[in-house]
């Protein structure tokens, strides 16, 4: 069986610590199904669709990995991972909607298996639930939660409405990232070692390191998004680029505005056709903007290595620092 640790392509260790974190995922993974699950037949094959086909479950790790600096054993442990994931799997309904996905973990999306509208409503349905577990948690989760459910659609927001006239195109981009995938990463870590008991010292660095590694980590996805195959996406390949959604690389092919890719920046106007996307993705890996991406995902990563370096427990240090590579050095 696959550790749970080691999904993001590099091996997180075999210490006594990731043996209790395999532990806490386990329960996590049972109560997220419940969570899921509805007496409704048609309700429970849409709401269950997307958990049953698997992930990496990256915020409920990052719950459990910093709830190691307190108490990792507290019930409401399990409960905040619970929460974040809904509410991620969530976004992922709404996002297919939004991106009219075929794929989505190598199974064909609810918006494709049923249809828009209830894929939409799916996605509702497991706001709901994350809401209600949440409640138990106290109102201060429940205002973070809040909080970061607006930062998630502010981010989505901006996405759709794009830079300013006087903005710079790559910062506004990481500014997007911060809010729609940083924002939930962050509150997965600050839950995690809040309701462990850890000291606030401790909270505060991990709520950091949260939304650091966030960003890193879509700015990861996003590069593999282009190099892999679709085998080991799950998903069809180059989909940001069949949508017209900017990303790192394409920005920087953008501002590097060389000569000799005036043909590739022609692609890069708007959506990808499929019929040219092939020949993008080819360009793309020849260019220099894809290891400029790399480079700024690494600068990403790097930060997030410095923001962990005053927690109290080591142990926990050496994973996280373990997990900064595995970000970069998976391969899907």
């Amino acid at each position: 069986m696959t550790s749970k640790t080691s999904r993001l392509g590099a091996d997180l260790g075999s210490t006594e610590l990731t043996g209790v974190i395999e532990q806490r995922l386990d329960a996590i993974e049972a109560q997220l199904l419940k969570q899921c699950h509805s007496d409704v037949p048609l309700i429970d094959d849409m709401t269950t669709h997307l958990v049953k086909a698997g992930g990496k479950r990256f915020r409920p790790l990052i719950t459990v990995l910093s709830a190691t600096l307190g108490d990792v054993h507290k019930p409401e442990i399990v409960k905040a991972a619970v929460v974040v994931e809904l509410t991620h799997l969530a976004t992922l309904y709404h996002d297919d909607v939004m991106d009219e996905a075929t794929m989505r973990r190598g199974a064909v999306s609810v918006n494709q298996r049923f249809s828009n509208s209830q894929a939409i409503l799916a996605g509702d349905f497991l706001f709901a639930r994350a809401s209600e577990l949440v409640a138990d948690l106290g109102p201060e989760a429940v205002r973070l939660q809040a909080q970061t459910f607006e930062r998630l659609v502010t981010g989505q927001l901006l996405e759709t409405a794009g830079p300013k006239a006087d903005e710079d195109p790559v910062e506004f981009h990481l500014k997007v990232l911060a809010e729609k995938t940083g924002s939930l990463i962050a509150t997965s870590a600050q839950f995690g070692a809040e309701f462990s008991g850890a000291s606030k010292s401790d909270v505060l660095a991990m709520r950091k390191f949260g939304e650091l590694i966030g960003v890193t980590f879509q700015l990861a996805d996003d590069i593999i998004d282009m190099s892999s195959t679709e085998v080991e996406l799950g998903k069809q390949r180059g989909n940001d680029l069949l949508e017209g959604v900017p990303t790192l690389t394409t920005l920087l092919v953008r501002r590097n505005n060389r000569p000799e890719d005036q043909e590739l920046m022609k692609f890069l106007i708007g959506p990808v056709s499929s019929v040219d996307l092939i020949k993008v993705l080819d360009l793309i890996s020849l260019n220099p903007a894809i290891n400029q991406a790399k480079e700024i995902a690494q600068d990403w990563a790097n930060k997030a290595r410095t923001s962990i370096q005053g927690i109290t427990n080591k142990e926990t240090l050496k994973v996280l620092e373990q997990l900064c590579d595995a970000v970069i050095l998976r391969s899907a």
